[in-house]
């Protein structure tokens, strides 16, 4: 009985130390037969996450998605710009398998896009395809150069209300892309909208083993084909390539001339697809609750382009929209990006004849999906916009309105960053105060300020001091100040000249450092007084 508990005692020990040191726990493991071990998997490190085949297939099917709503977007952009759609198909090829490699921000989604064609449109027509394509090449330059000199950095003075009307802006004009598919057609493409919206909504409560968008396209082309229903179809938007993209030089005379025609164009597009590309990784980003490397996106941007424009297409930049329907279908990896343009030019060249039969309501259906996903509703609900600062509000909402009124995202997002800085330094302006006390034998003035010095809030600094009553002399303390430009150095030369004419001292005390570098650089050379 003795010797029991002994051994009783013994196994209690070991079981603590098992719990309290490890290495013994795991020594005792090792001691055990091999047939009470389970087998694991080795999992290789630095193993990308797309080999695993759940994540391939997810990827694949994503990739899949992207291709065949790319379709009918890139031949639409390519009669925007006034080129052949096979420029814009082979543009989209190109950029989403470049930037599959290049880019910085992986899932996205780039091809050719319609804020590129708008750039590109007055270009074409007055000197032609050619002049285009050495304009890409040339953006895709200035995007790398714009990359190595930091533009990504510049991302970080944006709003949030901008970004929100960034999305919201987005989505409205997704929806409003596909109102012509709407307008004067035949009557069955209503009830194939409804269906495939039903499909779109309904099975993904069902199973997400395969993306519903995916399901829709091929049950509404199998219907429409089989019952031999005539509505339109991706063939009526125009003809698709037969034969693979060629490598080639665009056929512009290398002259200063031809440079000076398409460089602004290509300064242009170098911006407005920057500024489309990386706000649409940092919504991404927020999505995924992932971080990208701005800066390998931009010039990885910038490689796309001079890639696309020597093998004939029409440029792009980062698309919103398929990029919304590649990460809701759970895309995740560089894999999604690179299989939906492979699948692009495969569809396209290979399976043309299928593809032209897929029903233009199929893919509506899918962008208006994209679309109502996309717009952040909580933005405008009753609660949220009685909660948030008026300013905060009518930022977002110029820069839906010109956004949607210009159909440029670019010029939107400027308004939007414009609007903002304005009532941004409105608000500071007024928190500059200015308080006095006089010394008790009543020689001498201490005007103490409190606040940010710049150009909004110095203006109204030279009316807060009495110079007509101040006694002989005055001190301006700035120890809760701080000047950050010329206008608030004029501004106190403004205050010292008008006390000087009347006679009186003006010391100014208690600037920091930064704040003294500046006045005593500026002080003196800004007004013809000194």
């Amino acid at each position: 009985m003795k010797v029991r508990s002994r051994h009783t005692v013994r196994a209690s020990s070991e079981r603590l130390l098992a719990v309290l040191l490890p290495s013994f726990a795991r020594k005792k493991l090792m001691s055990l037969p091999a047939v009470s071990r389970p087998k694991t998997r080795r999992v290789l490190p630095g193993r990308p996450a797309w080999l695993s085949p759940r994540v391939l297939r997810t990827e694949t099917l994503s990739g899949l998605v992207v291709a065949l709503a790319l379709i009918p977007e890139a031949v639409s952009f390519s009669i925007i710009a006034g080129v052949d759609p096979r420029i814009g198909l082979f543009a989209s090829f190109t950029m989403a398998v470049t930037i599959a490699v290049t880019g910085g921000r992986p899932a996205m989604i780039s091809a050719a896009t319609g804020a590129i064609a708008l750039v590109l449109a007055p270009l074409v027509r007055d000197h032609g395809v050619e002049y285009l394509l050495a304009a890409v090449v040339v953006g895709g330059i200035l995007q790398v150069l714009l990359a190595v000199a930091g533009v990504a950095r510049l991302m970080r003075f944006l709003p949030r209300s901008v970004m929100v009307g960034f999305v919201n802006a987005l989505a409205v004009l997704i929806f409003l892309a596909q109102l012509p598919y709407l307008i004067d057609v035949p009557w069955p493409v209503y009830p194939l909208l409804a269906a495939g919206l039903v499909v779109m909504i309904g099975l993904p409560r069902l199973t997400k083993a395969v993306p519903a968008p995916l399901v829709a396209i091929v049950v509404l082309t199998t219907f429409t084909v089989a019952a031999g229903i005539a509505v339109p179809t991706v063939g009526d938007e125009g003809e698709l390539p037969s034969s693979l993209p060629v490598l080639g030089v665009p056929s512009v005379p290398l002259t200063l001339e031809t440079l000076t025609i398409i460089t602004p164009y290509a300064l242009a597009m170098a911006l407005v697809g920057l500024m489309e590309s990386l706000m649409t990784a940092k919504l991404v980003d927020d999505i995924t609750d992932t971080h990208s490397d701005k800066t390998r996106e931009s010039w990885g941007q910038g490689i796309a382009n001079i890639v696309t424009g020597f093998f004939g297409g029409m440029g792009g930049c980062a698309m919103i929209g398929q990029t919304m329907i590649n990460v809701k279908s759970g895309a995740r990896t560089r894999a999604s990006t690179f299989l939906a343009g492979v699948f692009l030019l495969v569809l396209v060249v290979a399976l043309g004849e299928i593809v032209a039969r897929i029903p233009m309501a199929a893919l509506v259906g899918v962008m208006i999906m994209v679309a109502a996903g996309t717009f952040d509703w909580h933005s405008i609900r009753p609660r949220t916009l009685r909660r948030m600062p008026r300013s905060e509000t009518a930022v977002m909402l110029s820069t839906v309105a010109v956004t949607v009124a210009t159909h440029n995202l670019a010029i939107g997002v400027i308004v939007g960053v414009l609007v903002a800085m304005v009532l941004f330094a409105r608000r500071v302006a007024h928190l500059v105060t200015v308080d006095s006390v006089l010394d008790p034998d009543g020689s001498t003035k201490i005007y103490h300020v409190t606040g940010q010095l710049f150009f909004a809030s110095s203006n109204d600094l030279v009316f807060q001091f009495d110079y007509a009553g101040d006694p002989p002399n005055v001190i301006i303390d700035l120890s809760d100040a701080h000047i950050w430009d010329a206008s608030s150095v004029a501004a106190l030369d403004a205050i010292t000249t008008k006390y000087e004419s009347r006679g009186t001292t003006v010391t100014i005390i208690g600037m920091n450092s930064d704040s003294r570098q500046r006045h005593n650089t500026l002080a003196g050379t800004l007004t013809g007084s000194h």
